[in-house]
């Protein structure tokens, strides 16, 4: 059991920030929610929060020694780590390196096509609105980033990106697509931000090629297949066993 001695800042669908006794920093605690659609789709699955973490930490550490900065500090408990306390941005960056999901439902673009080079999407961070796609005269005409952030978060994404496939590939793994969050902490500096885990990644098993099999990520919540505690365990199960072996 977490013992949080903060305030409650803010509550999320997958996550509650705390204060701390260090104004800079927070609490982020890992729920076990679990939600689709807009919230529409909601139910709890023990152990999804520890997973998360767990996977979330990890990643920010492999971000942090090459070199992105992330708002990431230190674990805490299998639920909880401590971060920068930040001003997130209202946008939502998500890079697609295979067509599927919403890009496959809105073009023609087949499911599984390769994206050579990757698509990168820009979302407006607003549940009640849908978070709905960006312009970049839209970006303009809201006003809540300037050119030269916005480039620098792009470009920082696309690093992300590259990192992340890398990665996974070793673990057997296909990093299909994912969401970026970012922000400024109290220096004025832009870092990645929120979480990097199997809710906000798609990550399909390179051993199966079964298109339902394959998948270990918030898709078998979606889609109702079932089994999602086994397919998160099995992306932290293959990430600590990279771990040993590079020890």
């Amino acid at each position: 059991m977490n013992h949080i001695q903060g305030d409650l800042i803010y509550e999320g669908k997958a996550k509650r920030i705390y204060t701390t006794k260090n104004p800079d920093e927070v609490l982020v605690e890992f729920k076990n929610d679990a939600t689709a659609f807009n919230a529409k789709k909601h139910s709890k699955i023990d152990g999804k929060g520890r997973l998360n973490c767990l996977i979330s930490v990890a990643l920010f550490k492999l971000l942090e020694t090459s070199g992105i900065k992330t708002h990431f500090l230190e674990l805490q408990s299998e639920t909880l780590f401590l971060a920068k306390k930040i001003t997130i941005i209202p946008l939502e960056v998500v890079i697609r390196n295979v067509a599927t999901g919403s890009l496959c439902r809105e073009t023609p673009i087949i499911e599984g096509t390769k994206l050579d080079p990757p698509l990168l999407d820009l979302y407006y961070k607003d549940d009640e609105l849908g978070d709905p796609i960006l312009t970049e005269a839209r970006i303009k005409l809201l006003d809540f980033i300037d050119d030269l952030h916005l480039q620098e978060i792009e470009k920082i994404a696309r690093e992300v990106n590259l990192i992340l496939v890398k990665y996974f590939f070793l673990l057997d793994l296909s990093l299909v697509d994912f969401k970026l969050e970012f922000g400024f902490d109290v220096d004025g500096n832009l870092i990645v931000a929120d979480e990097i885990s199997p809710d906000n990644c798609r990550l399909w098993d390179r051993t199966k090629s079964d298109p339902k099999d394959r998948i270990l990520d918030k898709d078998r919540f979606r889609q109702d297949l079932g089994g999602v505690i086994d397919a998160y365990g099995e992306i932290l199960k293959r990430i600590q066993g990279n771990s040993r072996k590079a020890t």
